[in-house]
């Protein structure tokens, strides 16, 4: 004959087998309470593996523990990465001292402004802008045609001097077309540039200005351009830079200001604009930009900027300094 079974509750036997599960005493009652809580920390940290692992998975292709320890890196480069690789570069100003005709001199209709050592003046002019040597190679896409390469469009490339001054325009160089100059977009959509790292004025983050011409025919109208924007330079650089005989006041004007409070590149911190760059003041530095242009926009960059139009000279900082948003 069998025995009678003893009742039981999530496999363990009743202690008073005639009395409620909750009537079972205070030992039956904590072992009930670790066995739940043992389950929910296992259930908890598989779902947070699989979860991880799920992370790891989409943001690198694998699930390997390397991908998983470092989600910031993941996020950011996710982020910032797919923003700054596929969108149009920002219509910007053109500044107040742009020389393309739209504010007084016009050095896009002088013969020789296709060139691509921008550092001395050309025609009757015959300077030449001193400071470290710089090479700026920009890359235009077209992304109404899938991102290709944007050949055979003009760009015209413009910055200020290491004192902070413009030729055409501020006090001493307004006979002086110096750093300013214009290239035709290789097969590649590149064009390249040698010149001389420009100082930071007061007011506004080192920079250098460019408009992009449909061709070299269109650049005798500065109404022609189908994207006018900046190119930013980076801290770390300027601060090397600005440290070289020339560049003095830089490092007063460039303490009282970042990319997040400029009031070109303030919107985004530069996302797009940013010059990735490389050297040193020995040999001179490269930089560097991806310009996306899209034709289907209306272009919204050019003209002055709202404080803009002051005469050069007399406003303060090196070389007479051009208002902000120059």
């Amino acid at each position: 004959m069998s025995q009678p079974r003893t009742p039981t509750y999530e496999g363990r036997p009743l202690p008073r087998p005639d009395e409620e599960v909750v009537d079972q005493g205070l030992g039956f009652d904590l072992g009930t309470l670790l066995g739940r809580r043992q389950a929910l920390r296992a259930f908890g940290l598989g779902a947070l593996g699989l979860g991880l692992a799920a992370c790891g998975s989409s943001s690198s292709g694998s699930g390997s523990a390397a991908a998983v320890a470092t989600p910031s890196a993941t996020a950011t480069t996710g982020t910032t990465g797919t923003t700054a690789s596929t969108g149009e570069i920002p219509d910007e100003t053109a500044g107040p001292y742009p020389g393309d005709g739209s504010n007084g001199p016009d050095v896009l209709e002088q013969s020789g402004i296709v060139r691509s050592d921008i550092r001395s003046s050309f025609g009757d002019a015959s300077g030449t802008a001193e400071g470290v040597p710089m090479t700026l190679e920009l890359s235009v896409s077209d992304l109404a045609n899938g991102g290709s390469a944007f050949a055979g469009v003009a760009v015209y490339v413009w910055h200020c001097t290491r004192e902070g001054g413009y030729s055409m325009y501020s006090e001493g160089i307004t006979e002086e077309n110096y750093l300013r100059g214009v290239q035709i977009a290789d097969a590649d959509g590149r064009v390249k540039f040698t010149s001389i790292f420009p100082a930071c004025y007061d007011g506004r983050w080192p920079h250098i200005h460019f408009e992009v011409y449909p061709d070299a025919d269109s650049i005798s109208d500065a109404a022609n351009a189908i994207a006018t924007s900046q190119v930013a330079l980076p801290k770390a650089t300027c601060e090397t830079v600005y440290a070289e005989p020339g560049y003095e006041a830089s490092v007063t004007n460039l303490a009282k200001v970042s990319l997040d409070s400029d009031n070109v590149f303030g919107d985004d911190g530069g996302a797009t604009q940013l010059g990735t760059v490389t050297g040193d003041v020995a040999g001179g530095y490269a930089v560097s930009l991806a310009v996306r242009v899209d034709t289907r926009t209306t272009p919204t960059g050019g003209g002055q900027p709202p404080s803009g139009g002051g005469a050069p000279g007399g406003m303060g900082g090196p070389g007479g300094q051009p208002p902000i948003g120059g």
